[in-house]
């Protein structure tokens, strides 16, 4: 395999290691830190009482055991659903046998805020265990422009609302809403900013991004269909995060094409492989 470039590939654990532990639980970050991964990535939603929780989609339905939309349960009302049981099942019907995870309760498999996340990467900071994170803005919502300014205030409160003097961002906001970008660099213009993309539109083909962002989040499936994109990008002048890279093959390509940062459910496989190909 001929690389584009040596340098070190940022390992980012999609919704924590959730191919080992509930997606966006407590216990999935914690499996994540773990592992080793660089850097955690989060979706996030408003609840009808203005809490920001990490939570994929619209609705709580595929990821516990209770109904309804997150923007119309407030925090109380998911606190007391399960977030954990239903990959527990998931796993055992797969594997036919307990996943790792099993002992976790409580807070571990309960909702997650984006608070209490925070203060998880503070905590592991402060320990000298550097690790970063990647947070997704979901639209469209009924709380439309909410959302942005609760993340704001919320980051600005635990001092991540800007970009140290030296070395990088500790945060990153990213989203498929080029308008969800704008409200951020409007009201923080130092925060860095990630444009995901599921397809390259005609405006975009060029490496052109939405004014002032300067990472690209191309999908997998952009990579292996149109590897000469993340050159493109890079000629002008973007970093490329990928996700979700979970196939070895898939993590070779994005290596030998130089990608910036792989977004995966699996952050230990993925880390092993990069160190094999000298790239950590």
């Amino acid at each position: 395999m001929t690389l584009a470039r040596q340098h070190q590939i940022q390992v980012v654990a999609h919704r924590g290691a959730s191919e080992d532990a509930p997606e966006h639980t407590l216990a999935a970050y914690k499996k994540a830190v773990e592992d080793g991964a660089d850097a955690l990535e989060c979706d996030v939603r408003l609840t009808a009482d203005g809490h920001l929780v990490c939570v994929h989609d619209r609705r709580v339905n595929r990821t516990s055991n209770g109904r309804g939309a997150v923007s119309a349960l407030e925090l109380a009302d998911l606190a007391a659903l399960d977030f954990g049981s239903w990959k527990k099942d998931h796993d055992e019907a797969e594997e036919g046998e307990s996943p790792d995870w099993e002992g976790a309760a409580g807070e571990d498999t309960s909702v997650l805020t984006l608070e209490r996340l925070l203060e998880l990467v503070a905590e592991n900071n402060a320990s000298g265990r550097r690790v970063r994170l990647a947070i997704e803005t979901k639209h469209p919502t009924r709380w439309a422009g909410q959302v942005e300014e609760r993340l704001l205030l919320l980051l600005k409160r635990f001092g991540l609302d800007a970009p140290p003097a030296e070395g990088p961002s500790p945060v990153r906001i990213m989203s498929f809403s080029a308008r969800s970008l704008h409200r951020v660099r409007a009201a923080s213009p130092t925060l860095p900013t990630v444009y995901l993309m599921q397809f390259v539109s005609p405006r975009h083909r060029d490496g052109r991004l939405p004014e002032g962002v300067r990472i690209a989040g191309p999908a997998m499936r952009i990579v292996r269909s149109h590897p000469a994109y993340v050159a493109k990008l890079k000629r002008a002048g973007h970093q490329v995060h990928v996700w979700t890279v979970n196939e070895p093959e898939d993590v070779e390509l994005c290596a030998e094409l130089g990608v910036d940062a792989i977004i995966t459910n699996r952050p230990k496989q993925v880390l092993t492989q990069l160190d094999r190909l000298g790239l950590r």
